[in-house]
């Protein structure tokens, strides 16, 4: 059994984001589309035979304790009651607070990675059900293609989508997600949509005009990038992108 994996994990855009309610544990009910882009964080997995879990090297400036990678592989050693540990190393490229999902990325590439290293033989839905517990976007990074997904961003269907080249602006800002579900000005009550209505060019971003308002950066990234196409903001934000038949 291999005792060591290098593996590159991939950044996501959502093409769309509904809110079509918010259940009693405060999560969202959602509707959005999922598309992954070749930008990507490169990770580095070593067994090891004490039960030690540590992050040897990393960019990142999250503190070990409350890295998702940390708190995966931790999740995924309690639940199998695993008798190995691991020494992760993260090089990060997404960038962080831009709505390109790189933490829950690489937590769902931790989780995958650690279940083959500790030869665990989980199936893809059994990996689902606990990456959700580390955040929404943690399954579709599981999943591994593009995706329709709803409920709070764990309920998946694959949808085929054109793969065009996209620009991305990073505004320099980083976007707390949590702030923004938390505002007031969000809009919760969306009419539910059909994959076929996406496909038809229906869908926005709900959570773009309450991004634009806190970050004015957002707004001015989207103002420059609509002079050449229509631009829309990805996740919670801040990152901006459009889409170009040709590089």
């Amino acid at each position: 059994m291999a005792s060591m994996l290098e593996l590159k994990t991939p950044a996501k855009l959502n093409l769309m984001l509904h809110i079509t309610g918010q259940r009693e544990d405060g999560y969202h009910e959602l509707q959005t589309v999922f598309q992954f882009i070749e930008l990507y964080d490169e990770m580095s997995f070593k067994v090891t035979e004490d039960t030690h879990i540590t992050r040897k090297h990393s960019n990142s400036p999250v503190p070990e304790q409350d890295d998702l990678i940390i708190r995966a592989a931790q999740l995924l050693q309690q639940a199998y009651q695993v008798k190995q540990g691991v020494s992760i190393s993260c090089q990060k490229n997404i960038p962080m607070g831009g709505g390109l999902g790189g933490g829950s990325s690489d937590a769902a590439t931790t989780l995958m990675a650690l279940n083959r290293l500790w030869g665990l033989s989980l199936t893809t839905n059994e990996l689902q059900d606990l990456g959700v517990k580390l955040g929404a976007d943690v399954p579709v990074f599981i999943f591994g293609k593009s995706a329709w997904g709803e409920g709070v961003g764990d309920k998946l269907v694959p949808i085929d989508l054109p793969v065009p080249w996209y620009l991305i602006i990073h505004p320099q800002i980083f976007v707390s997600t949590a702030q923004i579900f938390a505002s007031q000005d969000l809009t919760r009550d969306c009419h539910p949509l059909t994959i076929r209505a996406f496909l038809q060019g229906k869908g926005g971003n709900v959570c773009q005009p309450v991004a634009t308002k806190l970050y004015p950066e957002i707004q001015q990234a989207i103002d420059w990038l609509n002079r050449f196409a229509p631009a829309k903001m990805t996740g919670t934000g801040a990152c901006v992108f459009a889409a170009f038949d040709t590089k």
